[in-house]
Formats: C-alpha cells, sequence, structure tokens
C-alpha cells in the first residue's frame, strides 16, 4: 500500500481549541462539514487516511460527536464521493437525504453520498472506518448505487460481515500486493454485500466466466495479474467481468488465488520440484514475497507449505 497516511489528532494541539481543529481536520481529508459535540472543552480524536490506488481509507476514532453535511457546502463542492461507513464500537445514527434514520450496531456498514445532505450521529464514541469511493468507480460496481443509500448491511453475517472484515484490513495490507487488485477484490465484496444481484445488469457474453478460467489457468504465474489484464484479454470491459463474477458470488482475487494455491499444491507434492526451496514454488506460482506465499497458503489450504511438502 502507498506509504503517504496522514493523520490528524487532537493530542497535537491544546485542549481549549481540540475541538475546532478537528472541525478543520475532518473538512481537511473529506469534504466540506459541520460538527458539534456536548464537551468540547474534553473533546479528543484522531484521524488515519491512508491512500489505496484512487481510493481512501480512514480510520477515526475519538469522542462523541453529530457530524453534518449542509445544502450550502454541497453547492460550493468541486469534487464528492461516495463514503462506505463501517461502524466498529457503540451504536451510532446514519441519515442521509431522502431516507430515513439508519440505527447502525458495531460491525455494520452503509452507503452515503456527498452529493446528498447526510447527518452522523456518534452518541457515545466514534471508532469508524469511512472508505472514500470515486463516484465513478464505485458507478461501476454499483449501477444503482442510489439505491443502496443509508441502507444498513448487516455486519455480523454473510457477504457484510466479509467486507467488513476486509476493510479492517486495509490499512495494514502488504506492499508486495498491486493496489489495483486490493480495489478489485473490494469492488466485488460491495457488490456482494449490497446484493447486486437483486439488480437488472446486462448479461456478461455467454461463456466468460469458463473464458476466464482459461486464461487464469494460462496466465496464474504472472506477478501484479490483475482483472483488467484479464478483461482486455477476453476482449470485454472489467464492468462486465466482475458484473459476471457478482452473479455467481465469486471474486476476481480469489478466482485468480485459487488457481496459484493449485499449481503451488502441485509442485509441493511432485517429486520433480523436490529441489525447489518453499520461495521458489512461490514465485512460480505468480507470489514473489515468499512471506505472503506462506500466508496465502495456509490460509488456502490450512497447512504450510513445508507441512504439505511433508505430507506428500
Amino acid at each position: 500500500m502507498d506509504c503517504g497516511m496522514r493523520t490528524w489528532t487532537t493530542d497535537a494541539v491544546d485542549a481549549a481549541i481540540a475541538f475546532d481543529y478537528w472541525v478543520g481536520a475532518i473538512c481537511e481529508c473529506f469534504l466540506e462539514m459541520e460538527a458539534d459535540t456536548s464537551s468540547p472543552g474534553r473533546f479528543s480524536a484522531t484521524l488515519e487516511s491512508t491512500p489505496l490506488s484512487d481510493l481512501r481509507v480512514n480510520h477515526v476514532t475519538g469522542s462523541a460527536q453529530r457530524v453534518y453535511r449542509t445544502q450550502r457546502a454541497i453547492s460550493r463542492s468541486t469534487r464528492n464521493n461516495y463514503y462506505l461507513l463501517c461502524k466498529q464500537a457503540t451504536p451510532c445514527s446514519i441519515t442521509q437525504h431522502g431516507a430515513g434514520a439508519t440505527r447502525l450496531l458495531p460491525g455494520d456498514l452503509t452507503l452515503i453520498d456527498s452529493r446528498r445532505r447526510y447527518e452522523l450521529d456518534f452518541p457515545a464514541t466514534v471508532d469508524t472506518f469511512s472508505v472514500q469511493l470515486p463516484i465513478a468507480w464505485l458507478d461501476t460496481w454499483l449501477p444503482h448505487a442510489a439505491t443502496h443509500l443509508g441502507v444498513r448491511v448487516d455486519g455480523s453475517a454473510g457477504w457484510g460481515h466479509v467486507l467488513g472484515l476486509y476493510i479492517r484490513q486495509l490499512r495494514m495490507v502488504p506492499d508486495t500486493l498491486p493496489t489495483t487488485l486490493h480495489c478489485d477484490h473490494l469492488g466485488g465484496l460491495i457488490a456482494l454485500a449490497f446484493g447486486t444481484d437483486r439488480l437488472t445488469a446486462p448479461d456478461a457474453s455467454p461463456g466468460l466466466l469458463t473464458r476466464m478460467d482459461d486464461c487464469l489457468r494460462s496466465r496464474f504465474a504472472e506477478p501484479g495479474l490483475c482483472a483488467t489484464d484479464v478483461a482486455e484479454a477476453l476482449g470485454v470491459s472489467v464492468r462486465t467481468l466482475h458484473r459476471a463474477l457478482t452473479r455467481e458470488e465469486r471474486t476476481f482475487a480469489a478466482s485468480l488465488m485459487r488457481y496459484r494455491m493449485e499449481a503451488a499444491e502441485r509442485m509441493l507434492a511432485s517429486p520433480s520440484c523436490k529441489l525447489l526451496t518453499v520461495a521458489a514454488i512461490g514465485r512460480r506460482a505468480g507470489l514473489l514475497d515468499a512471506s505472503h506465499f506462506t500466508r496465502a497458503y495456509r490460509s488456502w489450504s490450512g497447512k504450510t507449505p513445508g507441512e504439505s511438502r511433508h505430507v506428500g
């Protein structure tokens, strides 16, 4: 991941100006917003913002507060984004203009659009991930995103749970992997968690996923292979490819990893590869970083590469 993390914290300023500093910080990192709190003299908060290609992953912690975006602020904006919120601790209330208030429990997720008024009410504490999503980017994953605004996604089960877990790890993803791969994986999980299977989408070309699997089977060893590369080879848009995957409840990243792990398993069990190191097998499977290969293989098979080789 890009190492350009930025941090704003009220610990850096006097308590008397902490809340004013905080309002300036969230406006600088996000968009122009208003905020209030019941205890400005005892207010504290921290915001960490990390780039992920064209997206940003923000983690906000701090005292009780209410944050809201007004029509006046919207009219002055020269940029706008979607924000995917994932609440970590204590319930909160989200109101997106045009929809009623939504109560989020710890772990729940919701989507808001900065082009519409919204209000975020954190009555106890803030401990929230907010992923900044460019409008054009999200529109390729959720063609009818407006129908999902302010809707609660259950973070305790199903794809909502998986999406929440993934978001919490995005601040710490290894920089050995292309950020575009993480963006593709995130987009696929968003589509699954928000239920695009309930929406009408154009059919993909007949046999598209079969052709994708054939492509992955022959190209999995290429480091940095991403959905854009495969879509181009298949003569379709990356959006069409992702939609076809979503309808089958698959993601590109998971499909690619399966071919890589299956190949690694074959090599670990093959007598002809017994002189290859584990790191060399990982490289032949498309994973250049040995430690990442070991973690990925253990997650996939339940064993380390060395244990698989011993068993074989």
